[in-house]
């Protein structure tokens, strides 16, 4: 099996990828690979086909203006 190093990594970024595999369970290294493994199987095709869909699906209903529906949350 093949080992990657990646160098330079912001200290921020490391602090949230050690938080995020506490909540899972995992090591630090496992849970970068369970990234990078994931990110391997995303599709792109299959994911703008999910998109479109989406996008088809939602423009056939009618949507009330999210900014009217604030407004009203702020008078109550």
């Amino acid at each position: 099996m093949a080992q990657v190093l990646v160098r330079n990594i912001d200290d921020q970024v490391i602090a949230r990828l050690k938080r995020r595999a506490e909540q899972q369970g995992r090591s630090l290294q496992a849970e970068l690979k369970h990234i990078l493994v994931q990110a391997a199987k995303t599709d792109r095709t299959k994911a703008r086909r999910l998109a479109q869909m989406i996008r088809r699906n939602l423009s056939n209903g009618s949507h009330s203006d999210s900014g009217v529906l604030v407004a009203e949350d702020r008078e109550r």
